[in-house]
């Protein structure tokens, strides 16, 4: 690759100095930053970096993800493919590998620590001690992914104690997921060598794991929001900080990515030169990622913007070739074969059927932009002795179905979905990506569902008088279509949702994670509702004492 110049104003993050420069590129790095006594009015940066996301939830394979990131100045990612190990299992995480290596984007993967994430559902992968060894012994491998099993961390469970000493024996750190944990068992936590947390979601909580050494990564994705609770620790903390979007959906990341975040932290009066620490510098330190920082010797990775307030990219550059360009990206689609494990057969409207001992119910009461819910207690209506919704009072059946194994589907009710007919349906369910449905009756809902089975993996919608489906035929949980034409299949079906009654921002991600049992409060899995304050199953109707 022939020798380039680029002028321009180099933001200097650790200096804090923006200065004209004259900057020269060979066989992808950085050969020279010379200063000049003018430049262009415009900004050559470090490239944004995304410090935890699943890329999997995008429903884009990670060269897909990456042909839709570089326009918005993401040059990397640290990807936890812990969605395809729950289906997959160790190839799942080797598929994510080979494929991100085929496009030329920095994705830095982790090994998944908790797959199957509990034993309360059924899932299709597992990954093992012997696997973790074997992912973490790889140069694309950085970190041990996040410990959601802090219950076994502060008890110190030896099996998950030998994962985190796996980590250490690599030299890698651990990624932490600790929703709500404080005092003394978010020291132990810590304590156990856990050393970041995305998970926080009121300030107080950020703050004290911040002051125990833990690194805070601020969260804004498609259905779990934190930006507005966390932004102000970045005033003090910001060497500290990182950014990331954790669950992404096509839609979402057309528009914007990282940039955005960045540019709301500066509109917000947050200093330019810490929101860009966090942005930019603090995930590549902390990870130990082969990204360039705007230094001779450094790979050529990095963005040219158009101001300091917007972050309007005008390039993207990766190891020194131009892969985005005003908005168009310049990387190319590759073919992929498919890779799954999906094995139910068609349903039907009785299997959905609940007999009901009463007509008071455990309703999960969702939030929008909040992957926590609330346990209400609702009349649902009772038809010939069968659990029916309730849809006048927003009280809708929700089922999960088994898509490994033919099994008699979960069934349970939730509130603030705000259907008023038909059904939505996702095989992206977290974490085992089981078939997630809710509905206004069991006619819609096996229909919904059997769409999906019939594509092995899918998101549906069904109104009264419109069908819609995207096919997720790669693990059930991605596409290999262009990015931007599953963005608009996305938003087809996603404004469908809302047509039928739904109020939510994005009600396929806040869908996703009904069946997250980790989260409190009330989840529901394949195999039933579960209390997630308590750990252990419930039924799904309430008794008067």
């Amino acid at each position: 690759m022939s020798a380039f110049h680029i002028a321009g104003q180099l933001v200097n993050i650790p200096d804090q100095k923006i200065s004209p420069v004259k900057m020269t590129i060979e066989n992808g790095k950085i050969t020279s930053v010379e200063p000049t006594e003018s430049a262009p009015e415009l900004y050559l940066m470090p490239g944004f970096i995304d410090a935890h996301v699943h890329v999997e939830s995008s429903m884009l394979i990670p060269s897909e993800f990456a042909r839709l990131a570089v326009v918005h100045g993401t040059v990397a990612t640290v990807s936890d493919p812990h969605e395809i190990a729950n289906v997959c299992g160790k190839k799942g995480v080797e598929y994510m590998i080979e494929n991100g290596k085929r496009v030329n984007f920095n994705f830095y993967f982790g090994a998944p620590s908790c797959v199957p994430a509990t034993p309360f559902e059924t899932a299709g992968g597992e990954i093992t001690a012997q696997d973790i060894d074997e992912l973490l012994d790889r140069k694309e491998v950085r970190y041990l992914a996040e410990m959601m099993n802090w219950p076994g961390v502060i008890n110190r469970d030896p099996a998950v104690m030998d994962k985190i000493a796996l980590a250490a024996k690599h030299g890698k750190p651990v990624d932490g997921h600790a929703p709500g944990l404080k005092g003394l068992d978010a020291q132990n936590y810590i304590s156990a060598g856990i050393s970041t947390d995305h998970e926080c979601f009121t300030e107080e909580e950020a703050l004290a794991k911040l002051q125990h050494g833990m690194k805070i990564i601020v969260r804004e994705g498609s259905a779990a929001k934190n930006f507005e609770a966390l932004i102000d620790l970045i005033d003090d903390h910001a060497e500290h900080m990182m950014f990331c979007s954790d669950d992404k959906h096509p839609d979402n990341l057309v528009i914007g990515h990282i940039n955005q975040l960045a540019a709301r932290a500066v509109a917000k009066g947050k200093g330019l030169f810490k929101v860009l620490q966090a942005a930019c510098l603090n995930p590549i330190a902390h990870y130990g990622m082969d990204v360039g920082q705007l230094r001779p010797g450094d790979p050529a990775d990095f963005i040219i913007c158009k101001d300091l307030k917007d972050f309007q990219v005008t390039a993207t550059y990766i190891k020194g070739q131009k892969v985005a360009e005003n908005g168009r990206s310049l990387l190319p689609s590759v073919a992929s074969s498919p890779i799954n494990n999906f094995s139910t057969s068609a349903k039907h409207p009785d299997d959905f059927k609940l007999p009901a001992p009463t007509s008071r119910a455990k309703v999960i009461e969702a939030f929008d932009g909040q992957l926590i819910t609330r346990e209400c207690i609702e009349d649902i209506q009772v038809l010939e002795g069968y659990a029916e919704a309730n849809v006048a009072k927003d009280v809708l059946k929700f089922a999960v179905v088994n898509r490994y194994q033919d099994t008699v589907p979960s069934i349970a009710f939730i509130k603030n979905v705000g259907l008023k007919e038909g059904a939505i349906a996702s095989s992206v369910g977290h974490d085992s990506h089981n078939i997630l449905a809710v509905g206004v009756d069991n006619a819609s809902i096996t229909k919904a569902v059997n769409m999906i089975i019939k594509e092995k993996g899918g998101i549906s919608a069904v109104s009264a008088s419109k069908e819609l489906i995207l096919p997720l035929p790669i693990a059930g949980i991605m596409s290999a279509m262009d990015g931007y034409e599953v963005a608009k299949l996305y938003t087809q079906i996603d404004l469908l949702a809302k047509k039928m009654g739904s109020k939510l921002d994005a009600p396929y991600m806040t869908l996703s994670f009904m069946a997250l049992l980790v989260i409190p409060a009330l989840k529901l899995s394949d195999k039933g509702l579960f209390d997630g304050t308590s750990f252990q199953f419930t039924s799904p109707f309430h008794r008067e004492n």
